[in-house]
């Protein structure tokens, strides 16, 4: 079965030839990809992001320039950050459009590695064009090449193996006729989709080949919908025909099929709570009555009392990682059956589950159609709206301006997101990705519109935040874009801030700054520990301790808008200032480093057996009796 339906405007009565460099071609090529999408046929790459080096800038450089009014080139400061920007950018199209990066060889491809990681993890679509050595080993060892004395054909694009769905390296101009076509096929496959590598030997992307000029036509394509299988719709039936307390989890699938209405009708028609994933947050508005928001590790009270009391549950699109299923305690258990409605067979067939294989929209109306008036105990219900409104009142207090009082007296998380939240629109996106900061918003943002949620919490990587939410800038211009991010996950990269300056891409960055890690911090004490090298007040420093760091003073010094304030209020009344702004604008605040909200539920972080700390034998403890709760 194909990946993806296509249709390509070509003359079959021609078979002439057109002269191009491999880069030139590969360039032409990515400019004639086509997209059906809801607002019709759309280019499928909006362009490339490009850093030059000597592995690119003569081969790749010189086709971009060419091709620039068709296929338009970016420049970042970054590799990872370009290739984040490109993935949100993805991301915020549900798959539909995407990006290509380029980089010079050695350190500029594997800068890409850890994008490259992301975007696996969370089956997102990249397409990686990182230089490579020469095909031909003539000068051998090249500048920035790596040398593998056992194996001359390795190169440090290796590494791109295990974290690319599709790899390739192109050691012949001709060979992009097959690569090319492969590598999107990979990146719109419902099931596979993921990045792409296609590393490119330098000498070849300047070597010239006469291709068809077929390869060059318009090729439009269309995502594939597929439906469940006879046999798995009946045994899928059999099950959720006999419960009567249902709970649906909601994952990104649900998105990325556009299947968040068909979703919302089924819930209505058969009354099935739905709680959702980090990917699947903003599925069914945070207000709908049948909503009970996050679940599992970061979860809300009512989602995982109802996953833990219900009598099946119905995951559609969902991985169900460990932060999902409290590492397997709170979903998997032998007792609840699973339905895992997924597009991926891998995905499907998790924790023992009844596999239904289909694509989320497809697989929705199969199941709605033949439950017909199939619905809930009333019971049920009730119990899911009593808790979402116990839930609801528990948001309006600890995100109120004066919130829950702080050991330090600084502001929390939540009391920020909930400023963040009332100075924001229903259409703006907030951003974020590592830390405290995913939890706290999987459990209390208010998500009004299906696009207004956007973390990145499979691969959970620092850095991503700011680079994230200029490709959601990019994806929507007409959105006022909320980055919110740690002191620590900005410093480890915030380089793509002057990028959106540069580009006109304004986005709004809110720093909390809690002096360190302030996640790992509380985990760390959690199992045990001592307070150690997280918190900067924790680390080995100078007599003086750690620097204050002015993050206002940094952001300015890369072309943005910026201000530090103290306190809830100052904090409100710059946003007000941010959203009048032209360029993008940081606001900076202390907050306070070990509150957070409640609700969540058990994760598996393994406690150490022996350890001199009667803290981590305590730790350790609980940590066993926890265990038991796993099914195996």
């Amino acid at each position: 079965m194909s990946t993806e339906s296509s249709v390509m405007k070509i003359d079959s009565s021609t078979s002439s030839t057109i002269r191009l460099t491999m880069s030139q071609a590969l360039v032409r090529y990515l400019a004639a990809q086509k997209i059906e999408t809801e607002h019709g046929v759309q280019s499928l790459f909006e362009g490339v992001f490009a850093i030059f080096g000597h592995g690119n800038v003569a081969g790749m450089g010189e086709a971009l320039y060419q091709y620039r009014e068709s296929l338009p080139t970016y420049r970042a400061h970054n590799e990872q950050g370009m290739a984040h920007a490109a993935i949100a950018f993805a991301k915020a199209h549900r798959r539909r459009r995407m990006m290509a990066c380029t980089s010079s060889i050695g350190p500029g491809a594997t800068n890409m590695v850890t994008a490259a990681g992301l975007a696996h993890a969370n089956r997102l679509p990249v397409l990686l064009l990182p230089g490579d050595v020469f095909a031909s080993r003539t000068p051998d060892p090249v500048l920035q090449q790596v040398e593998h004395f056992g194996d001359p054909g390795i190169s440090v694009n290796d590494a791109f193996r295990p974290v690319s769905r599709y790899f390739d390296r192109i050691t012949r101009p001709e060979q992009i006729i097959t690569s090319l076509p492969a590598a999107l096929a990979t990146l719109l496959d419902p099931a596979d989709c993921g990045p792409a590598t296609v590393a490119l030997c330098q000498d070849v992307q300047a070597e010239a080949y006469d291709y068809p000029e077929s390869f060059f036509a318009e090729k439009v394509h269309r995502i594939r919908r597929s439906p469940a299988d006879e046999g798995e719709l009946d045994a899928a039936l059999a099950v959720l025909g006999r419960a009567r307390k249902p709970l649906l989890v909601a994952g990104g699938g649900v998105h990325y099929a556009g299947a968040t209405d068909t979703l919302k009708a089924f819930a209505e028609r058969h009354g099935v709570p739905v709680a959702e994933t980090q990917a699947g947050k903003g599925a069914l508005a945070w207000d709908h009555p049948l909503s009970v928001g996050a679940i599992g590790v970061t979860g809300t009270v009512i989602a995982n009392e109802l996953a833990a009391g219900a009598d099946v549950i119905l995951a559609v699109g969902t991985r169900l990682q460990d932060f999902t299923t409290a590492s397997r305690t709170l979903m998997g258990r032998r007792d609840i059956p699973i339905i895992a409605l997924n597009a991926a067979r891998f995905d499907a067939h998790k924790h023992q589950a009844v596999p239904l294989q289909a694509d989320a929209r497809v697989g929705l109306e199969q199941l709605d159609r033949a439950l017909a008036d199939w619905s809930s105990d009333t019971g049920w219900l009730e119990r899911a709206t009593q808790g979402a409104a116990d839930w609801n009142r528990y948001y309006d207090r600890v995100t109120a301006a004066e919130g829950v009082e702080s050991p330090t007296g600084l502001p929390s998380d939540a009391q920020v997101l909930g400023a963040v939240k009332r100075q924001s629109g229903p259409r703006d996106v907030v951003v974020c990705a590592a830390g405290g900061l995913p939890g706290e918003l999987h459990k209390l943002w208010r998500t009004d519109d299906p696009g207004g949620y956007h973390v990145e919490y499979g691969y959970s990587c620092m850095g991503y935040e700011i680079a994230g939410g200029l490709g959601v800038k990019m994806a929507h211009p007409d959105r006022e874009v909320f980055v919110v991010v740690g002191d620590g996950s900005y410093m480890m990269l915030n380089s793509e801030l002057a990028t959106s300056v540069m580009m006109g891409h304004k986005i709004i960055v809110v720093v909390l700054d809690n002096r360190g890690y302030g996640c790992i911090n509380r985990l760390q004490n959690a199992t045990g520990g001592a307070a150690f090298n997280n918190l900067l007040e924790d680390c080995h420093a100078i007599p003086e301790g750690a620097p204050k760091l002015d993050f206002a003073a940094h952001a300015r010094a890369l072309g943005a808008e910026s201000e530090s304030v103290s306190g809830i209020a100052e904090l409100e009344a710059a946003l007000q200032r941010a959203r009048l702004a032209q360029r993008s604008y940081v606001v900076a605040l202390d907050t306070d480093p070990y509150v957070t909200s409640e609700g969540g539920d058990w994760w598996d972080v393994a406690v150490p057996e022996v350890s001199t700390r009667s803290e981590v034998s305590q730790a350790r403890d609980a940590y066993e009796t926890a265990k038991h709760k796993q099914p195996y």
